[in-house]
């Protein structure tokens, strides 16, 4: 499982570093649902990103990507996926706010307040399954447990951890509103300014990096 979870860990870290998800969270906190909203939320994500890399898992299964020498059809997909989040690290440059504008941020978080703990649910679930980005890794990290050639516990238990380490940036904001209570509300508030502020270009940087090891990947495996 080690060697899984060094190709993984990665990956994982590129699903915890998701700004807007972690501002979705610190908004709802912000709501008088707060509580309920950002527990379901959470619930949401995990589910979202748990369904997906089984599903991946099981296709491989199914493909014969698993187990033996390693196929050149997940290599193929590493290197797709990596093109992916270099032209994504390339959009990202072209949004990113000019001086003394602000950063545009989707129209769903204006309402963000009125959501009902099954719309946050379903927004959590969304973001990390469907997400572009996300799926991306999450496909791309999937791919690679399979490639290992673990039993399906082996498999089981490392997107378990792969899906754990991906949602500490959602998980953190919780941890903190629980811990300090009243205090929380400064240390979140400044948290999501920032993010807000920086969301283009630690998406740019993160794309770059993650696109370059895909595919770095991707072409040593094949050549």
């Amino acid at each position: 499982m080690g060697q899984a979870i060094g190709d993984i860990l990665p990956l994982a870290v590129g699903v915890m570093v998701s700004p807007l998800p972690i501002i979705a969270v610190l908004l709802m906190l912000g709501t008088p649902s707060g509580k309920t909203n950002g527990l379901c939320f959470l619930l949401g994500w995990l589910a979202g990103a748990t369904i997906v890399g089984t599903v991946v898992l099981f296709i491989s299964d199914f493909a014969g990507i698993d187990g033996g020498a390693p196929s050149d059809v997940a290599y193929v997909v590493k290197t797709a996926l990596g093109v992916l989040l270099l032209f994504g690290a390339f959009r990202q440059w072209k949004k990113r706010p000019t001086d003394g504008h602000e950063p545009e941020m989707p129209r769903w978080m204006a309402a963000i307040d009125r959501f009902s703990w099954r719309t946050s649910m379903g927004l959590g679930a969304l973001l990390s399954g469907v997400n572009p980005k996300n799926l991306a890794l999450t496909v791309a990290a999937a791919a690679a447990i399979a490639q290992s050639g673990m039993a399906a516990a082996g498999q089981a238990g490392a997107l378990a951890v792969f899906v754990a380490i991906g949602s500490v940036g959602v998980i953190l904001p919780l941890v903190v509103y629980f811990a300090m209570k009243q205090k929380a509300a400064d240390i979140l508030e400044s948290w999501k300014t920032w993010l807000a502020t920086n969301n283009a270009t630690v998406m740019m940087v993160l794309f770059l990096v993650l696109g370059a090891v895909l595919i770095g990947k991707g072409i040593a495996g094949l050549t």
